[in-house]
C-alpha cells in the first residue's frame, strides 16, 4: 500500500470513529421536552416543568413596570433538569410574556 493510500484509510478510519463516538453522546444530551408553565399572578409566583429528556430547563417572565419610566421586568428562575420544576417569585406588575428556555 502507498502512503498515500494508507494517509487517506486512516483519515477515514478516524473520522469513522470520531462519528461513532460523538454520535451517541449527542444524542444523550437531547433538549427537555413535553414542557409546560404555570403561572398564578394573584399568589405571584411561575414555574416550569419537562418531563423528557436531559437537558436542563427554566422559566422566564417578562413584566411590564406600572411606572412606564421604569420599563420591563425580567425575571428567570434557576436551571434545573428535566423532571424537576423551575420556579421563580414574580411581582404585582402586568405580565408581559412567559416562555421556558431549554438547552441540551
Amino acid at each position: 500500500m502507498s502512503a498515500r493510500k494508507w494517509v487517506v484509510a486512516a483519515f477515514a478510519t478516524t473520522l469513522l470513529t470520531t462519528g461513532l463516538v460523538v454520535g451517541p453522546a449527542s444524542s444523550a444530551f437531547a433538549a427537555p421536552t413535553d414542557c409546560s408553565y404555570q403561572l398564578n399572578t394573584v399568589e405571584r409566583w411561575a414555574s416550569s416543568y419537562c418531563s423528557s429528556g436531559t437537558g436542563e430547563h427554566r422559566i422566564h417572565v417578562l413584566q411590564k413596570h406600572f411606572l412606564a419610566e421604569v420599563g420591563y421586568i425580567p425575571i428567570e428562575g434557576p436551571w434545573v433538569p428535566a423532571g424537576q420544576t423551575s420556579w421563580t417569585s414574580i411581582t404585582a406588575h402586568t405580565v408581559v410574556n412567559v416562555w421556558i428556555e431549554t438547552r441540551g
